[in-house]
């Protein structure tokens, strides 16, 4: 486990000492479910509550022994309890404990990544409202395109993390299955309705058809969301890097009081949280070709999925929760500038409204080949020669033909290009305008 990027909330989940509740509660809602159907007497049910309690330290020493962390389990509760003991574990296989409460560890975790993304859309939503119209330079390849606005590139955000969210909710829908039915996955020696209880009492749905496991499909389909979700944090992120450069710096990550940016070069203010997110959305993505890898068992089940699983779900689930608190702050904190922004619209001379010229040329006649070749030689020539592009374009002999100083001049407008912004925000917040 990636303890050192592990907040408490998501490192206490992935405890031993969690986790052990967790299978004990499984436990003990089967001998619940047997009581009710009159297999187990209810005052062994009454001592095995009052008397049992987890000990991970005694778990570890039986372990060592028998070499098996479900019958340790099981054994340091039924050497608490003397005789009745041995109605715990009654009909069941290792897996209908681990896996029934792996789907309900799986489901916290949930919680704890649908917060943080609900959290991370909060502020994406306020920082698309307040930089609506903050004009700034769209790019394609790298290179200048066409005027855009920051709250633009915000809200388009903000809609991901709001499919995020989607995503996320049917993951944890998807992996919400639990299974009672025994090694083989037939029910041989507990009936569907004892499943049927455990289940329901820990908000999960019976497994439609196992074999000795919950088919790891599930886990993979999980974790992909996962390593999905980690992907558009780092698409985010590797973008207020390309801005925070020094040759673009139009927004950068909070830079602290006290922080330092390199031990050699007193200057530095490096976008260190946005590139740790970068870093950090490789490892969760390689886990989701590990959780793939375990879809395929041998027969009813293997345990070579075992082992992988108590790495890249602590971590994956872990890592992606510290990932979107560690952006929300970012966010949260960015400072933007937009008097770059304007300024960084100028570099390249006017070219950037060269498809409004365009456009405007067919309009009063001239031919799309004809318009074409006219504003790219003088979008050309002015880059060239760093002069002004409006100038190239009231030189060019196909252009003055068909547009006056004034139809060139009004290309030039870039509230022009935002000019339906309303109707963009509109669909994407509803009754926002």
């Amino acid at each position: 486990m990636i303890t050192r990027y592990l907040r408490p909330q998501m490192a206490s989940l992935w405890d031993a000492k969690t986790r052990y509740e967790t299978w004990l509660e499984v436990e003990l809602l089967a001998l619940e479910a047997l009581v009710r159907e009159g297999w187990v007497p209810a005052s062994a049910l009454k001592t095995i509550r009052a008397q049992v309690k987890i000990n991970p330290e005694r778990i570890d020493e039986i372990e060592k022994v028998v070499h098996h962390d479900l019958v340790a389990f099981v054994s340091s509760l039924t050497e608490q309890v003397g005789e009745e003991g041995r109605f715990l574990h009654f009909g069941m296989t290792s897996s209908d404990v681990v896996d029934t409460a792996l789907a309900v560890l799986m489901r916290k975790a949930s919680d704890h990544i649908l917060e943080g993304l609900t959290s991370l859309k909060q502020q994406l939503r306020e920082k698309a409202e307040t930089y609506k119209q903050t004009i700034m330079m769209g790019r394609s390849h790298g290179i200048h395109g066409e005027p855009i606005t920051f709250g633009l590139k915000m809200l388009l955000w903000y809609d991901e993390t709001q499919r995020n969210i989607v995503r996320m909710e049917q993951a944890k829908t998807a992996i919400s299955y639990g299974k009672l039915s025994g090694a083989m996955g037939t029910f041989a020696h507990l009936p569907p309705k004892i499943e049927r209880y455990v289940c329901k009492r820990l908000g999960l749905t019976p497994e439609p058809v196992a074999s000795q496991i919950v088919p790891r499909d599930r886990h993979a389909a999980y974790v992909q969301t996962l390593a999905l979700i980690a992907t558009s944090l780092e698409k985010f992120a590797t973008e207020i890097r390309h801005l925070q450069r020094t040759e673009v710096l139009e927004a950068e990550e909070p830079f602290k009081k006290g922080q330092k940016g390199s031990s050699a070069m007193p200057h530095k203010r490096n976008p260190i949280g946005c590139e740790n997110i970068c870093g950090l959305a490789r490892v969760v993505r390689s886990h989701a070709v590990a959780a793939m890898e375990n879809i395929p068992l041998w027969h009813e089940r293997d345990i070579s999925h075992s082992s992988v699983e108590r790495i890249i779900l602590p971590d994956s689930t872990g890592l992606l929760d510290y990932m979107l608190h560690r952006f929300t702050g970012v966010i949260e904190n960015l400072v933007v500038y937009p008097d770059r922004m304007a300024k960084n619209m100028t570099l390249t001379h006017g070219v950037i409204f060269s498809q409004k010229v365009l456009l405007e040329l067919i309009k009063k006649g001239s031919s799309r080949e004809n318009a074409y070749q006219a504003v790219q030689t003088a979008a050309m020539k002015s880059l060239r020669t760093t002069g002004s592009f409006k100038k190239a374009l009231g030189s060019d002999p196909e252009v003055r033909t068909h547009m006056s100083r004034e139809e060139i001049d009004a290309c030039f407008d870039p509230k022009g290009y935002v000019a339906h912004l309303d109707e963009t925000y509109r669909r994407v917040l509803g009754a926002y305008s």
